[in-house]
């Protein structure tokens, strides 16, 4: 299992200079890659572009840009312009958002969220090929060849429910879960995208399984402090299933928490879930849980 480091979107001066600095310290800790979220803040795609374009040669991912806002061609264009920036470390992840969002501060209709993933993979990844394409979906269309420089990065589908799953592992290179333990996992996550990828034919997908962390000795303390931080992830639909699957009640209960026996035995846990990428985002003890994690990277 390869491990990977969420970067912080932080309120100072210079927040692009800040993420340059957060990747060169993943780097220089180990983590194979550096992952960050597109929300209301920095454009994630151009962030990541202008952050690390100079930097080390570590893999940098986005958990995850929205679809509906972008057109598939518009965005293939955008990630082919980063990926060339990058030198070719671009993980492109990508995700439907939510209903409330789409439609609530957007304007779009949010029916028939399948049918537009389905769509926009298949102009979203020959595009991204540099393919020509030529397609006339029901949602989607588009006519194209594009000639940007920085074809062929991966693409990743936040991927929940099982429709989602299946198409995830047919067309594209695997998902980025969040608020997904390892009991999910190993018996939703895993078994329903490898499946849908062996029946095509294809590799096993990557399985990037992001998940708020933190060591201590209190865990009620940081429990609570999690529930705080990221109590929206426990009234959204998607992720809300994914906290019932597991049986967690408050997103704090799905955060991995405890000593450092603990945490490792959960990190050991998803790796034998399937898990082939975990993302760390550290929410409190920030120190002791880094060095928790970079003993785990070097193994």
């Amino acid at each position: 299992m390869r491990y990977g480091y969420f970067l912080a979107e932080r309120n100072v001066p210079d927040p692009i200079g800040d993420l340059r600095d957060q990747i060169g310290q993943a780097a220089a800790m180990g983590f194979s890659s550096a992952w960050l979220s597109n929300i209301f803040g920095l454009d994630a795609l151009t962030a990541l572009a202008a952050a690390g374009a100079q930097g080390p040669a570590i893999e940098l991912g986005t958990a995850v840009v929205p679809t509906y806002p972008r057109h598939p061609a518009v965005l293939a264009q955008q990630a082919m312009t980063a990926n060339a920036a990058l030198g070719g470390r671009l993980a492109l992840g990508i995700g439907l958002s939510h209903k409330v969002v789409i439609e609530d501060v957007f304007g779009y209709s949010f029916e028939r969220p399948g049918r537009h993933m389905k769509e926009y993979l298949d102009i979203l990844i020959p595009a991204g090929r540099g393919e020509h394409v030529t397609y006339d979906g029901e949602t989607l269309k588009a006519d194209l060849k594009l000639t940007t420089p920085g074809a062929g990065f991966p693409v990743l589908v936040a991927a929940l429910g099982p429709r989602m799953l299946k198409l995830a592992g047919t067309v594209a290179d695997g998902t980025v879960l969040w608020m997904t333990g390892p009991k999910t996992v190993a018996e939703h996550i895993a078994p329903t995208i490898n499946a849908a990828a062996a029946e095509a034919g294809r590799r096993p997908p990557r399985i990037v399984c992001a998940l708020p962390i933190a060591v201590t000795d209190d865990r009620e303390a940081a429990v609570r402090r999690a529930d705080e931080i990221f109590e929206v992830y426990g009234q959204l639909p998607s992720y809300r299933a994914m906290l019932d699957r597991e049986g967690a009640a408050t997103p704090g209960e799905a955060a991995i928490i405890g000593d450092e026996e603990t945490v490792l035995a959960t990190l050991a846990e998803l790796e034998r879930a399937g898990v082939t990428d975990f993302v760390g985002s550290p929410f409190a003890n920030r120190e002791r849980t880094l060095n928790l994690l970079v003993s785990a990277v070097k193994g």
